[in-house]
């Protein structure tokens, strides 16, 4: 009984951590949340650089879908909120959020980002038609990587 007891107040700790991150505007590199002798800390570190297509990091094989392909630098990308783990669709089985030539409006959900066993939505901040999908499904991410690449749409289809 006392583990259940901790997981509640654990799981509090998440949900409160999860309401915090939300609310800051920028960045969080550190969350450090006590509850009792409970306590929840949460870091992270800074997005390493990706590789290039086809170059694993030194030492490392690397399998061809883990591989992140950077976008155009003139194309806009949605980009991770956290660091976790990406899922294009909503559920296993499912159709993806979105798929390469999709139109996206700002506010559309193109993704999920897995993180402490919390679901959170990834959305579009711009319109754009959907142009590559840089990350495979069930990929690790880190805060700020590119997901999504998008070429800007403008006029009646925005």
């Amino acid at each position: 009984m006392a583990d259940d007891g901790a997981e509640q107040v654990l799981d509090g700790l998440r949900r409160q951590a999860r309401r915090l991150v939300a609310d800051l505007a920028g960045p969080v590199r550190r969350v450090r949340l006590r509850s009792g002798d409970a306590a929840l800390e949460v870091e992270w570190h800074d997005p390493v650089p990706a590789p290039r297509a086809g170059t694993p990091p030194a030492g490392e094989p690397v399998a061809r879908d883990d591989v992140e392909t950077a976008p155009a630098s003139d194309r806009p990308t949605v980009r991770s909120p956290v660091v976790g783990t990406f899922y294009r669709a909503p559920e296993p089985g499912a159709p993806p959020f979105v798929a390469v030539g999709d139109l996206v409006r700002p506010g559309q959900v193109i993704g999920i980002v897995e993180a402490m066993k919390l679901m959170n939505e990834v959305t579009a901040g711009q319109a754009g038609r959907v142009v590559e999908v840089l990350v495979g499904d069930g990929k690790p991410v880190e805060y700020d990587q590119p997901l999504i690449a998008l070429d800007p749409v403008t006029g009646p289809d925005a």
